[in-house]
C-alpha cells in the first residue's frame, strides 16, 4: 500500500498595493481642466503675443500641476516599495527600507541614511484629533475608553497611520524574500520637467518682451 503524496502548494502571493490621496485627483483633475479651458480661449481668440504667453504657460503650469497632484503613487507588492513623487520614482527593496513613519509628512528611511517623502500620503493633523477623540469617546452612549479596563476592540486609525501600518506589514512579510534585496534606484521625472523648463523660459521670453 503505497502512502498518498502529499501536494506541494507554491507559497502565498499578496495582490500589489496601490494608494494614492483621492483629494490630490479630484483637485489637480480640476485646475488642468480650468487651465485647459483658459488656455484654449487665449489660443483661440488671442494675438499672437497673447497665444504664445497662453502656450508657454500651458506648458509650464500643466505639468507641475500634475506631478504635484496626478502623478504621486505609492505602490508595493513582495519584493520592494516603489514610491512616485512629483520629480522623481524611487524603487527601495524591502531589505533596503529601515523604517516608515509619519510625523507632519509620510516618509521612508532606508539604510545609509536616506529618507524620501510619500507624496500620495498626506498626514491630515486634523483627522488625527478626530481619530484619537473618536477612539477616547467611544461609540455614541459608550463610557470613555481609559486605563486598563478600556475596551480592547480595533483602534480607528487616520489614514496616513493606516497605510503606513500596512507597509509595515508587507515589509516584516518580505524580510527574507531573496527577491526584496538589493540597493535603492532614484529615475528623475524627464516628461514633467522637459516641458515645464521649456515653459518657463518661453514665458519668461514673452514677459521680457
Amino acid at each position: 500500500m503505497t502512502s498518498p503524496e502529499r501536494s506541494t502548494s507554491p507559497p502565498q502571493q499578496y495582490a500589489e498595493r496601490s494608494y494614492r490621496s483621492p483629494a490630490a485627483l479630484v483637485g489637480g483633475a480640476l485646475l488642468i481642466l480650468l487651465g485647459l479651458w483658459l488656455g484654449a480661449d487665449a489660443l483661440l481668440r488671442g494675438t499672437v503675443h497673447t497665444k504664445l504667453t497662453a502656450l508657454f504657460v500651458l506648458l509650464l503650469g500643466v505639468p507641475l500641476v500634475a506631478a504635484f497632484s496626478l502623478r504621486p503613487l505609492v505602490r508595493a507588492n513582495e519584493d520592494r516599495l516603489v514610491v512616485r513623487n512629483p520629480f522623481r520614482t524611487i524603487s527601495l527593496p524591502w531589505a533596503a527600507v529601515e523604517e516608515l513613519r509619519a510625523t507632519f509628512s509620510a516618509e521612508v528611511f532606508v539604510s545609509g541614511g536616506g529618507k524620501y517623502q510619500l507624496w500620495a500620503v498626506p498626514v491630515s493633523l486634523r483627522q488625527r484629533k478626530k481619530v484619537a477623540r473618536q477612539a477616547t469617546r467611544g461609540p455614541r452612549g459608550a463610557r470613555p475608553r481609559f486605563g486598563l479596563n478600556a475596551d480592547s476592540g480595533p483602534v480607528p486609525k487616520a489614514m496616513a497611520d493606516q497605510t503606513l501600518a500596512e507597509l509595515r506589514e508587507i515589509k516584516e512579510r518580505a524580510t527574507d524574500r531573496p527577491g526584496a534585496k538589493g540597493e535603492p534606484e532614484v529615475r528623475w521625472s524627464y516628461a514633467v520637467l522637459a516641458p515645464a523648463v521649456v515653459g518657463a523660459v518661453g514665458l519668461a521670453v514673452m514677459l521680457a518682451l
